[in-house]
Order: C-alpha cells, then sequence, then structure tokens
C-alpha cells in the first residue's frame, strides 16, 4: 500500500523530466539544461494544481532518493582516481568559501539583526550543502521551524538565479570545465542546484561539479559537531539548576551522514577494477541525467511561490551578500590558483 502511494508522484515527475528534456533538445544554443527546465515547469504546474495530497508521497520520494540514487549510478563512469584529484584540487577554495560564510555571515547576521541560529542556518546552507545541512545543523542547536523555513527559502531563492546566471558568466569568462566545476561545485548551494548548474555548463562540468559538491558535503560532519558543543554550551550557561544542566542534545552522526557518497565510491571504485564496456557505462550516464532531472522536476513540485514570499527580507539579504562573497572568494581563489 505504502509503494502504491508513490506511484503517482514518481510518475508525474518522470512526465515533466521527459518534456524538460524534449524542450531542452529543441533549444538552437545550450544555454539552459534539462534540470533547470524541469525545475520551472515543476514549480509552475505546482502554482496551479489544487490537490497534490495523491502526489505528495511520491514526490518526496523523487526529490530524495531517486537523486540520491541517481548520484550514486553516476559514479559508475568516474574513475575513483579522478574522484581524490577532485578533493585535492578543490579543498583550498572549500576551506575559503566556508571561512567566508560562517566568518562573514557572523557579522552580517550581527548587523542585520538576525537571532544566531537562523544566521548560521543561512550561511551552513550556503557554504555546504543547502537543505541538507540547515537540517542537519537545525536539529543539533533546537532552532525554531520558522528560522528552519526562512533558512531554506534564502538559500534556495538565491540557487535559482545561480542556476541560471553561472553558465552565462563561465561561459563569458571562458572558463574550462574543470574551472566551472569547481567554482559551482564550491559556490552554489544545494546538490540538486549544483547538478542543475554544472550539466546547464556541459557534461563534463555537469560530472565535475557534482564530485566537488559530493566532497563538500562531507563538511556537514565537523560542522555539526561545533555546533553541537556550542549548543551544548549554550545549554549549560542556561542551566538554572544542576537538575536541568545536562540537557542531552538531539544529536546523532548516523542520522545527519550523508551514506549515498558511500554508494557514489563504491561505483567509482567498481568502475576502477572492473573492465566495464563502454556501451554499458554510457547508459548508466545516461540514465543517472535523466533521474536527477526528474528529482529537480519534483523538487519544483514541492516548491511553493506563495510560501518563498513569506520568507521577509533582512534574512534575504543575508543569503544574497554571503552568497555573492562566496562566488567571488571561490573565483579569486581559483584565479590565485591559476584555474582562471
Amino acid at each position: 500500500m505504502k509503494t502504491l502511494k508513490l506511484i503517482p508522484g514518481i510518475i508525474l515527475s518522470l512526465a515533466i523530466a521527459v518534456l524538460a528534456t524534449f524542450i531542452e533538445s529543441l533549444l538552437p544554443i545550450h544555454l539552459i539544461g534539462g534540470a533547470v527546465i524541469a525545475m520551472f515547469l515543476g514549480m509552475i504546474l505546482n502554482y496551479f494544481l489544487k490537490d497534490t495530497a495523491v502526489f505528495k508521497t511520491g514526490i518526496k520520494f523523487t526529490a530524495k532518493k531517486i537523486l540520491k540514487f541517481a548520484i550514486i549510478l553516476l559514479g559508475l563512469s568516474l574513475n575513483i582516481n579522478t574522484i581524490f584529484n577532485v578533493g585535492k584540487m578543490s579543498l583550498l577554495v572549500m576551506i575559503f568559501t566556508l571561512a567566508t560564510c560562517f566568518g562573514g555571515g557572523y557579522f552580517i547576521g550581527k548587523a542585520l539583526g538576525l537571532n544566531w541560529k537562523l544566521s548560521n542556518l543561512i550561511s551552513a546552507g550556503t557554504g555546504i550543502c543547502g537543505g541538507s545541512a540547515i537540517a542537519a545543523i537545525s536539529t543539533t542547536i533546537d532552532a525554531d521551524d520558522n528560522d528552519v523555513a526562512y533558512a531554506m527559502s534564502a538559500t534556495f531563492l538565491f540557487d535559482m538565479a545561480m542556476i541560471i546566471l553561472f553558465p552565462i558568466m563561465g561561459r563569458a569568462m571562458g572558463m574550462s570545465d574543470t574551472a566551472f566545476g569547481i567554482w559551482a561545485g564550491t559556490a552554489v548551494n544545494d546538490t540538486s542546484s549544483v547538478v542543475a548548474t554544472g550539466y546547464a555548463f556541459s557534461d563534463a562540468a555537469g560530472d565535475f561539479s557534482t564530485m566537488v559538491k559530493l566532497t563538500r558535503t562531507l563538511a556537514i560532519i565537523p560542522t555539526v559537531l561545533v555546533f553541537a558543543l556550542i549548543q551544548l554550551r549554550i545549554k549549560k550557561k542556561e542551566a538554572v539548576t544542576a537538575e536541568n544542566g545536562g540537557a542531552e542534545l538531539n544529536f546523532s552522526i548516523k542520522k545527519i551522514f550523508p551514506w549515498f557518497i558511500l554508494g557514489f565510491v563504491a561505483m567509482s571504485v567498481v568502475a576502477s577494477v572492473l573492465p566495464i564496456p563502454t556501451a554499458v557505462v554510457g547508459v548508466t550516464k545516461k540514465a543517472s541525467k535523466f533521474l536527477m532531472v526528474s528529482a529537480l522536476a519534483a523538487i519544483g513540485l514541492n516548491t511553493s511561490f506563495a510560501d518563498m514570499k513569506k520568507s521577509g527580507i533582512k534574512p534575504m539579504i543575508h543569503g544574497f551578500i554571503i552568497s555573492a562573497l562566496v562566488v567571488i572568494v571561490a573565483l579569486l581563489v581559483e584565479m590565485a590558483m591559476g584555474l582562471v
């Protein structure tokens, strides 16, 4: 019975992906990818759909589970040595962008009068991996639902802009697939948005940006640990008596660890060790890309224009400044490294 509930939402997402792929094939210039088209189609359809209850379970499954499966499947077309090289190449850029997010975010949040939880959620979403980082850290610091909603909206709104603007700016600067992949993988927020941005530039840039993003996602672990310690210290300070001084934190490595990364790496190891035919790799890569487009369609279907309007101006300003700083810092570090 539970499986049957998934079917309507999955079929709707796949149908939008088919339409988006068809529209992409009609475009004379590869300026906007199928994933971006699918996301916008999903958002537009969500606006007109009056009752989405029948699709809700399947849409959520497609946006979360199928996207992760698509990334795991992509690993079969990537050599494990390439992943290690990507990690080494992008590490310096990631260090500077994370420092910009949390360092700059602290002062910007103070200047705008935002509470420290909301400010850091926006910084985490921008610096690490969008919604996943926000969700993981929010449970650690006991953030209010409103703060989570504001942070999600702020990071997502600017991801939407980056998906369109990044490929245009990358081509204008004559960036290589590698340089653009590192730039998108370190400066764009959510995994789905990185995927859309990378493949809107080229397939090679899409592969590279996805690998950079997966490496960057690992920053969730130390970041959550740091915030767990901060929250523990705050709880102890706020404690009035010895009885409530040792409040237990809602924190679990098992819950927040991005397990799909292990699947991605495992598939890459298989591709590196076994002589898999080129034709098979080509099929799995196309399947992976189509499933990613389907996941973006589901994310669009789950996004409301009305809800995004409720975000308010100050979190938007915070998100804009941090996002702009990360884009600039990532680009400057790449220039210093001689990649651009």
